[in-house]
């Protein structure tokens, strides 16, 4: 995600777009318990919205991490903007996937 960024934005560098950007990419995790809209929590009983951009979202965090022991090329850096849109992509359209996702109801058992 560092090398992800490559234009000056609002007259900040590129560079500390990139830290912002990987900052960004941790604390967002603070925020999935509002983020998910999803009536079970359980990723057993959720559908199939969720499993598959549950799916996108580790590839892209693999392909990141991959992509980050690699020499910056212009074919690398196109890829960590695609698979950095993947991987934020995931967070902020879970409010919509997560609400409209078909789910398994849930066990007795659980909801007692």
């Amino acid at each position: 995600m560092l090398r992800a960024v490559t234009v000056n934005f609002l007259g900040i560098e590129a560079k500390l777009w990139g830290v912002i950007l990987m900052a960004m990419a941790v604390v967002i995790f603070c925020f999935l318990p509002w983020l998910d809209r999803s009536p079970v929590k359980s990723i057993r009983y959720k559908g199939p919205y969720f499993k598959f951009a549950l799916t996108l979202f580790v590839i892209s965090f693999f392909v990141l991490g991959w992509l980050g022991t690699k020499a910056p090329t212009p074919l690398y850096t196109l890829l960590a903007q695609i698979f950095t849109v993947i991987y934020f992509a995931f967070f902020l359209l879970m409010p919509w996937y997560s609400k409209i996702d078909k789910t398994k109801p849930e066990p007795k058992r659980v909801t007692k």
